[in-house]
C-alpha cells in the first residue's frame, strides 16, 4: 500500500523508477499467489490517466515488466488494454508516456500465448511505430533509440507480428538508416531491426527474401557505411595489425552488418545485389569506394560462398585489381579479401587460382613502403596455404619462404609477427616438403626465441614459439631433436617465470608444449613434469563473470577489449573471454597429451579426471566442452594401457573400472542436458569410445542409463526434425530456407549414425543379455525403417539389425518378424547403400 501511495505522490523520476522497480520485485512474488488484488485496478487507472503523465508512465513500466506473469490473467481484459494502450501510444504531450507504452506492448505481444491473441494486438503496429517517427520528429533522440531497441526486441522474438505490415515497417526503419542527419546510434538501431527480422529463421523462415527491394535499399546502406573511414597517418605509422585509425563508428557496423545479412538470407539473395553494386564503387574516382567494395566482397564470402564460386573467376579478378591500386589501404583491403576468401572459398580458390593469387601475394610483400601492406600479405599466406595440399604449395616454396625469411630480418616488429605465421602455416601445410628450408629458417627462429626478450616484444616471441614448433612437426622428430633440446630449455626457463596475466606468451607456450610433445613422441615424457602443473592451473581457471540488472545505468567495466557482454532476460553478463580462450587452450592441450603419450599419461590422470570431467558442461564456452568430451576416452585408453602393460604401480583393472564409473555416467548425464545438436554427435562418439574401452567392466545400471539416454537421443532429434518440418508450412517459405534446413537435418543423420554405432558396441559387448534394453528402445528405432524416412536412418537402422543378427543368433529370431520383409523390399532401395546393408544382412550365415 505504501509503494502504491508512493507512487500516487509523483515522486521525482529517479525515486519513481526504483519504486517500480520494487513493485515489479514484489508482483512477481505475489500475483502468481494472487496475494496483491489492490496491484491491477490500480496500473488500470494509473494507465488510463494522460493528465498525469509521470504516474501513467509508471504504471506502464510495470505492465512492461510484469508481462510475462500477469499475461493469461489479461486474456479477459484483451481489448481494455488494447483501447488503453492505443489511447497512451498517441499521448499528445509525453514521449515517456508513449516509450513505455511502447514497452508494454512489445513485452505483451511477446507473452501472449497463442496468434490468435496476438492478432487482436495487431491493428497497434502503426501507433507503436508513430511512438517511434514522433520522437524523431520532434528532435528526442535518446527516446527514438529506445524505441528502437523496444522494436529490435520484438522483431527477434516475435517476427510473425510484424508480417502483414512488413512493407511498411521495414520501409520506415531503412528511411531512418538512409537519414545521414540523424545520430550514428539511431540509423545502426534501424538496421540492427531490419537484420534481426533477416535473422528470425525459425520464427519466419524466408520473410525477408521476398522483400529484395529493402535488401537491396539495406546492403546499399551498409556499402554506403562503409565509406566511414579516413586516411589517417597513424594507420600507416602503426606497430600493431588490429590498429585501426581512420575507421568510423559507421565501418565497422557496416562490417558486422553484411556478413550477418549474407548469412541470414544468402547468396542467391545478396549475390545479385552486390553485382550490381560493387563495379559502380570500382569503377569510382574515390579510393574509398574501391576499399568499401573489397571489404564487402570479404563480409558476404561466408555467407555466400556457393554462388560465389559459381562466379569464382570475376570475383578473383575484382580482387586482384585491387592489388595494383596506389593507395595503401585499397591494397591492404584487398589482400584481406583474398586471406578472407582463401578460408570461405577453399580448396576451390586454391585450386583453381594458386598461379594467381600467390604471386600477387608475394608480390605485394616486396611493399617495404607499407609494413601494413606487407604484413597482412603474409597473414593472406596463412589463410591460403591453411586449405592447400602440399602438391599446389611446393613449387612456390623456394619464393615464398625466401621472402619470408626476408620479412623475418625486417625491422618492423608487425611484419616479423606476420612473416612468422606465415611461415608456420606454410610448414605445416608443406609438411616433409619443408625439409630443404629447415637449416636456413630455424636459426633465424631461435634466436627471435632467445633475444626477444622484451615486454614490447611478447607477441614476437609467441608467434617464433608457435613457428618453431610447427616446423619441428613437419620436418619430424629426426631433423628437429637436436634444436627441439635447445627449445625446450628456453621453454622451461620461461614457464619458471612469473607472466602478467594478459602475456600472450602463456596461450602460446601451451600449444607449443603440446605440438613438441607429437613430435616427440615418448621421448616428450621427462619433461612432463614441468609441463603439467601450469598447464592443470590453466585448465581449472574459473570463468571472469560479472553480473548486473539489464536496466542498470552501470556499465559493466572494461579495461580492454576482452570483455563480451550479453542479455539474458533482465541480467547483463559480461564475461572476459581472454580467460576463457586459455582455458579452452589448456583443456586441448591435456586431450592431446593423453592422445599422444597414451599410457605414458598415466601419472597425470588422477589430476586431469577431476578437472575435465565437470567441464562437460561448461557452458560458458563450447571450445572447453569440446575438448573435455574428446578427452574422455583418451583418458581411460591411457589408464587401460598403463594397466594391461604393468606401468600402473600398485594398479589393476579395478582402477579402470573405477575411472569408467567416473566418467561414463558423466558423460550420459552431459548429454542429456547438451544444447548443440554438433556436440550431441561428439558426446555420442565420445561415449561410443568409453563403452568400448570400458567393455563388460560396464554395469546393469550404466548400461540402463545410457539405453534410456539414447532413447532420449532419438525422440529429441526427431523432435527437432518435426519443428523443421512446421517450418517449411510457413508462408514465406523458400528454396533457400530449404537448402539451409536440408543442412539441419544432415547434421542429425550424424545424430543417428551416432547413436547406431554405440548400440553397436552394446550389442556386441552384452550379446544377448542387451535384448531386454534393445525390446524398449526398438519402438524408436523401427519407425527409422519406414518410406518416409531418410535412405541414412533405414541403413542405420538395418545396421543395428545386422549387429543384432550376427551377435545374438537364435535369440535375435523373435525380431526377424519385423525386419526381414522390410529388408526383401529395402533390397531394391533407390539408394545403393541401403541396397549394399541389406544384402549384406540377407546373405548373414
Amino acid at each position: 500500500a505504501h509503494l502504491l501511495a508512493a507512487l500516487q505522490s509523483d515522486p521525482p523520476k529517479p525515486i519513481a523508477k526504483k519504486v517500480c522497480d520494487a513493485i515489479s520485485e514484489l508482483a512477481t512474488l505475489l500475483l502468481p499467489e494472487n496475494t496483491w488484488a489492490e496491484l491491477l485496478p490500480f496500473l488500470f487507472r494509473a494507465a488510463s490517466t494522460p493528465e498525469a503523465p509521470n504516474p501513467q508512465e509508471s504504471a506502464l513500466l510495470i505492465f512492461a515488466r510484469l508481462a510475462d506473469y500477469i499475461a493469461e490473467s489479461l486474456l479477459d481484459h484483451l481489448m481494455t488494454i488494447h483501447n488503453l494502450l492505443a489511447s497512451a501510444l498517441a499521448h499528445p504531450t509525453s514521449p515517456d508516456v508513449r516509450i513505455a507504452a511502447l514497452s508494454a506492448a512489445v513485452n505483451l505481444v511477446q507473452c501472449l500465448p497463442t496468434n490468435a491473441d496476438r492478432d487482436k494486438m495487431q491493428d497497434l503496429l502503426p501507433a507503436m511505430m508513430r511512438a517511434l517517427t514522433d520522437c524523431l520528429n520532434s528532435s528526442q533522440e535518446a527516446s527514438a533509440q529506445e524505441a528502437l531497441e523496444l522494436l529490435v526486441e520484438l522483431a527477434g522474438a516475435e517476427p510473425r507480428f510484424l508480417r502483414r505490415q512488413i512493407a511498411d515497417v521495414a520501409g520506415a526503419m531503412l528511411q531512418i538508416a538512409e537519414a545521414a542527419q540523424l545520430e550514428d546510434g539511431t540509423r545502426h538501431l534501424a538496421v540492427e531491426f531490419v537484420i534481426t527480422l533477416a535473422e528470425a529463421r525459425e520464427r519466419a523462415p524466408g520473410m525477408m527474401r521476398r522483400l529484395p527491394q529493402f535488401v537491396g535499399r539495406l546492403f546499399q546502406v551498409l556499402m554506403q557505411m562503409l565509406l566511414d573511414v579516413e586516411d589517417d597517418p597513424a594507420w600507416h605509422t602503426a606497430e600493431t595489425e588490429d590498429e585501426d585509425a581512420g575507421e568510423g563508428n559507421n565501418y565497422g557496423v557496416a562490417q558486422e552488418c553484411l556478413d550477418r545479412l549474407a548469412i541470414a538470407i544468402g547468396g542467391n539473395a545478396v549475390v545479385p545485389i552486390a553485382s550490381e553494386l560493387l563495379p559502380q564503387y570500382l569503377s569510382a574516382p574515390e579510393w574509398q569506394k574501391h576499399h568499401a567494395a573489397l571489404i564487402t566482397l570479404a563480409q558476404i564470402a561466408e555467407g555466400c560462398a556457393k554462388v560465389m564460386l559459381k562466379n569464382l573467376e570475376q570475383v578473383v579478378s575484382m580482387i586482384l585489381n585491387g592489388f595494383q591500386h596506389p593507395h595503401p589501404r585499397v591494397r591492404w583491403a584487398a589482400i584481406n579479401a583474398i586471406g578472407q576468401l582463401s578460408t570461405d572459398l577453399g580448396p576451390d580458390l586454391q585450386v583453381q587460382y594458386h598461379q594467381k593469387v600467390l604471386p600477387a601475394l608475394a608480390n605485394a610483400m616486396d611493399d617495404f613502403q607499407n609494413p601494413r601492406v606487407q604484413a597482412h600479405a603474409a597473414s593472406a599466406i596463412l589463410n591460403f596455404s591453411e586449405n592447400c595440399t602440399p602438391e599446389i604449395l611446393t613449387p612456390y616454396l623456394d619464393g615464398i619462404v625466401s621472402k619470408l625469411l626476408v620479412l623475418l630480418q625486417n625491422g618492423k616488429q608487425m611484419v616479423q609477427e606476420g612473416a612468422l605465421t606465415a611461415l608456420a602455416s606454410v610448414a605445416d601445410s608443406s609438411q616433409d616438403h619443408f625439409k630443404k628450408y629447415y637449416d636456413a629458417v630455424m636459426p633465424y627462429l631461435k634466436a627471435i626465441l632467445m633475444n626477444a626478450t622484451d615486454k614490447s616484444n611478447r607477441m614476437l616471441r609467441a608467434k617464433s614459439m608457435e613457428c618453431i614448433s610447427l616446423v619441428g612437426m613437419a620436418v619430424g622428430k629426426d631433423k628437429f631433436r637436436d634444436d627441439a633440446k635447445q627449445v625446450m630449455e628456453v621453454l622451461m626457463a620461461l614457464q619458471g617465470t612469473p607472466m602478467e596475466t594478459d602475456d600472450p606468451i602463456t596461450s602460446y607456450m601451451l600449444q607449443a608444449w603440446a605440438r613438441l610433445c607429437k613430435c616427440l613422441g615418448q621421448d616428450f615424457l621427462p619433461y612432463m613434469h614441468v609441463v603439467m602443473p601450469p598447464l592443470l592451473q590453466s585448465a581449472q581457471l574459473k570463468p571472469d563473470v560479472t553480473i548486473t540488472s539489464a536496466e542498470s545505468d552501470d556499465e559493466i567495466e572494461s579495461d580492454d577489449d576482452s570483455i563480451e557482454t550479453i542479455t539474458l532476460g533482465d541480467k547483463r553478463i559480461g564475461i572476459r573471454t581472454s580467460v576463457l580462450e586459455e582455458k579452452a587452450t589448456a583443456c586441448n592441450m591435456l586431450c592431446c597429451y593423453a592422445d599422444e603419450l597414451k599410457e605414458g599419461f598415466f601419472p597425470w590422470i588422477d589430476q586431469v579426471a577431476p578437472t575435465l570431467v565437470p567441464l562437460l558442461k561448461f557452458y560458458f564456452h563450447e571450445e572447453v566442452r569440446r575438448a573435455a568430451v574428446a578427452a574422455m576416452p583418451e583418458l581411460l585408453r591411457s589408464a587401460k594401457l598403463a594397466v594391461e602393460k604393468g606401468q600402473a604401480p600398485g594398479r589393476d583393472e579395478s582402477y579402470v573400472k573405477q575411472l569408467s564409473d567416473f566418467i561414463i555416467p558423466a558423460l550420459v548425464e552431459a548429454l542429456h542436458k547438451e544444447p548443440e545438436t554438433e556436440m550431441c554427435s561428439s558426446m555420442l562418439d565420445s561415449l561410443n569410445e568409453c563403452m568400448q574401452l570400458s567393455g563388460c567392466l560396464l554395469d546393469e545400471n550404466q548400461v540402463r542409463a545410457i539405453s534410456d539416454e539414447i532413447k532420449n537421443v532419438i525422440i529429441a532429434s526427431a523432435t527437432r526434425k518435426r519443428d523443421r518440418s512446421e517450418r517449411t508450412k510457413a508462408e514465406d517459405f523458400d528454396a533457400d530456407e530449404g537448402e539451409l534446413l536440408k543442412e539441419e537435418n544432415e547434421q542429425e543423420e550424424e545424430v543417428f549414425d551416432q547413436v547406431g554405432e554405440c548400440l553397436g558396441t552394446l550389442i556386441k559387448t552384452f550379446k544377448a543379455s542387451f535384448l531386454p534394453f534393445f525390446d524398449e528402445l526398438s519402438v524408436y528405432v523401427t519407425p527409422m525403417l519406414g518410406k518416409d524416412k531418410t535412405a541414412e536412418e533405414r541403413r542405420i537402422a538395418i545396421c543395428i539389425f545386422d549387429d543384432i543378427a550376427e551377435q545374438c543368433r537364435e535369440s535375435a529370431l523373435k525380431y526377424y518378424d519385423t525386419y526381414v520383409p522390410f529388408l526383401l523390399e529395402a533390397s531394391n532401395d533407390d539408394n545403393s547403400d541401403v541396397r549394399q546393408v541389406c544384402i549384406c544382412v540377407l546373405m548373414l550365415p
